[in-house]
């Protein structure tokens, strides 16, 4: 049996590596993958890897390795269960693994939603917009990566431009912008500037990267570029399978997460033996793909049953997680976006998924970001953290003297009591309205509400705390590099991002 946290009460409060009988279905899944990894193998497209992989006893034969099960299982047991990723701000660092769960923004998207079903490309403008709302709203201590994909600038330069516009709008936690080798190089040597130099970066974690698979059983060059990277600087990076049920994986679930836990399996132990003890997570964002069109579907059931299995996966090998979001595959904006957004989210939070990616603002199956969706997304998780927090029973809380004092036939409504709990007690929508029989109905109503909203929340950005010599520094390091941060510069002065 593998080490696992999981029983019918979830993990354990004082040890995140208690160990407990797996569940039968997780041993099958367990010993599956093992099985890929031992007879089909894992491709990487990487000579370092592949040298590091040999160097550590691992079968490679051309750009296929292939694992034993202690091979995998003594890796594993050198990743922490548990991690601080630091922001600037220590008021936004927060603590991953066990059971908390932190709230990430969405990344990737090409498109922006419209609201009418129509969809534009992605600006630089919309990149700020993003981070100035997520800097705003408490749901999020994360910011960064790529909140949207800029199509106003030359696409070499976007990962640098994006994390230095990251550091000067929000001083929360920072999700790492992807690219090239030239790019990460320029990315993480930003984010050295930030950190105060090279070995206070490399101190602690501070930075987290998303680390893809290229379903079934590689990985791009690309990919372990970043890995390498990252991980030798010692910040923690998101091992992230997404298999299609039915075009990259197998079309029966319990084939796709046995293949998909198979590649996170062998990128967590690559982590390890790049530098041991370095913070990894345990990602999961396989599904279902619409086998009508070839297309990924994370909106229906099939997505919210991988997001649990990927989650008890995690807790069994005593490693934090990612995975889940609030997922759907809705055109734009509209009831199908609440009710999938909705199902994916809850069945996140109560599957204790730590890092939780894509939390607010994304539609179209990932390939776009809405303004809309976003503020949706912010009462979604108001209410799935309500629903979390669930009924504490005290004698407080039961009311007995309330009780009494109103009697039989009374009223709580003026009561000491109601006055104390009210504003704690109950859940009050940001955005929702609830029913007033007799008057009209308004259909623009919800509409006008998110737009005020949106307002605000762009209204009260403030530019936090940067120290000069730390920005001089980074614009002074991307012109050595020929990458002007003038565009960028302009569009944050006009937003009131930098004074």
């Amino acid at each position: 049996m593998i080490k696992t946290s999981i029983d019918e009460r979830g993990a354990g409060a004082n040890d995140d590596r208690a160990r407990v009988s797996m569940r039968p279905s997780l041993q099958k899944i367990h010993d599956a993958s093992i099985t890929i990894l031992r007879d089909v193998g894992m491709r990487f497209h990487h000579g370092e890897i592949l040298r590091l992989l040999r160097d550590h006893g691992i079968r490679v034969e051309a750009q296929t390795a292939f694992f034993t099960e202690n091979q995998i299982m003594d890796r594993l047991a050198l990743a922490p269960a548990k991690f601080t990723l630091h922001a600037r701000n220590p008021e936004h660092s927060i603590l991953i693994g066990g059971d908390r769960t932190h709230y990430a923004p969405g990344y990737g998207a090409v498109f922006v939603g419209q609201g009418n079903g129509q969809y534009r490309q992605a600006l630089l403008e919309d990149y700020v917009k993003l981070a100035k709302l997520i800097h705003c709203s408490p749901c999020f201590k994360v910011n960064g990566g790529i909140l949207a994909q800029p199509s106003d600038l030359v696409q070499e330069e976007v990962p640098p431009l994006l994390q230095y516009c990251a550091a000067v709008l929000s001083d929360k936690c920072m999700l790492a912008t992807v690219g090239g080798p030239t790019a990460t190089e320029m990315v993480i040597d930003l984010l050295r500037i930030l950190a105060g130099g090279s070995e206070a970066f490399i101190a602690r974690p501070q930075v987290i990267v998303p680390i893809n698979t290229l379903s079934p059983l590689q990985v791009d060059y690309n990919s372990l570029e970043m890995l390498l990277q990252y991980a030798r600087n010692g910040q923690p990076t998101m091992i992230s399978p997404c298999v299609m049920a039915g075009t990259t994986g197998p079309v029966t679930l319990a084939g796709t997460i046995a293949l998909a836990n198979a590649e996170a399996l062998a990128g967590i132990a690559l982590t390890q033996m790049i530098r041991p003890g370095v913070p990894v997570l345990y990602g999961f964002q396989s599904t279902a793909a619409d086998l009508r069109t070839g297309g990924i579907t994370i909106g229906g059931p099939e997505r919210s049953l991988c997001i649990a299995f990927g989650a008890r996966l995690a807790r069994a090998y005593g490693l934090p997680s990612r995975g889940g979001g609030a997922d759907n595959d809705a055109i734009d904006f509209s009831e199908q976006s609440g009710y999938e957004s909705m199902m994916s989210m809850l069945i996140t939070r109560l599957e204790k998924i730590n890092f939780v990616l894509h939390s607010a603002g994304m539609s179209a199956s990932f390939a776009a970001v809405s303004y809309e969706q976003f503020i949706f997304g912010l009462e979604i998780l108001g209410m799935v953290e309500r629903y979390k927090r669930g009924i504490k029973v005290t004698p407080e809380t039961l009311a007995l003297e309330a009780i009494r004092e109103a009697g039989i036939g009374g009223e709580f409504l003026t009561k000491a009591h109601t006055l104390k709990h009210l504003r704690k007690e109950h859940y009050v929508p940001g955005i929702g309205h609830r029913v007033r029989i007799g008057l009209p109905y308004d259909e623009q109503m919800l509409k006008r509400e998110i737009q005020l909203k949106l307002q605000r929340m762009l209204a009260e950005h403030r530019p936090p705390d940067l120290p000069a010599h730390a920005l001089e520094q980074m614009r002074s390091y991307l012109a050595d590099r020929a990458v002007s941060t003038e565009t960028v510069d302009r569009l944050l002065d006009r937003s009131g991002a930098v004074i």
